[in-house]
């Protein structure tokens, strides 16, 4: 850790083996809305759970954090045990008094090659956040700052939006909020999104084709 405090009020759990690469780059063609049409409209987060600011996205495995409001000693162990292009999922029990999440690990998060970070609970630092691209979601920003004396834990199932996250999850997060697809349940998930995209796409040419293009001026 970057900061020098004690940590034997936190719990570590194994880190789960990572799956191919290749279905992280395979989940990263379809929308967040999709993805959720392919799992019946279920594991979606509340819309409490939003973007920090547009045009972030990010796709990735679930690195994920029990922590008590308005502290984030567990963010600050459980970033250790990060690889590149992990999510950093943190149930911070729906805080609101206090941001957990900042600058300062924003920049460890871009260090570790953390691809982007869920929090259900407050922020700081929001500008500064953006300014370095780091994809965030949050249910909102306070300038309070949080304490670090734990207790947390790393690497366990959490609950993030109302919805439940296992280490190892795959989280795919957009404008329009964040899914959570199970790791037992990828190949199911594709299957269907690739018959939502024909669908859709089929369906948006039938659309534009039946517009009645403008007479011709005479």
């Amino acid at each position: 850790m970057f900061i020098d405090a004690p940590t034997s009020s936190l719990t570590v759990g194994s880190r789960p083996a990572i799956g191919s690469l290749d279905v992280v780059q395979t989940f990263k063609q379809y929308p967040t809305a999709n993805i959720g049409d392919a799992m019946d409209r279920l594991n979606l987060m509340d819309s409490g759970i939003a973007a920090q600011w547009t045009s972030g996205r990010c796709v990735g495995p679930a690195l994920t954090v029990l922590t008590r409001e308005g502290d984030n000693l567990a963010i600050h162990r459980a970033l250790d045990d990060a690889a590149p292009g992990d999510i950093l999922v943190i149930n911070a029990l729906g805080g609101t008094t206090r941001a957990v999440f900042g600058d300062l690990l924003g920049e460890i998060c871009l260090a570790a090659g953390i691809a982007g970070v869920i929090i259900d609970g407050l922020t700081r630092d929001r500008a500064d956040i953006k300014e370095m691209a780091l994809p965030l979601w949050a249910r909102g920003v306070s300038p309070a700052g949080p304490a670090k004396y734990g207790p947390g834990s790393v690497n366990v199932p959490v609950a993030c939006g109302g919805v439940v996250v296992n280490p190892g999850d795959l989280i795919c997060a957009d404008d329009d909020g964040v899914a959570v697809v199970p790791a037992s349940s990828f190949a199911a998930v594709l299957d269907k999104l690739q018959d939502i995209d024909n669908f859709e796409r089929e369906l948006r040419a039938k659309i534009r084709n039946s517009v009645k293009k403008p007479a011709p001026a005479l």
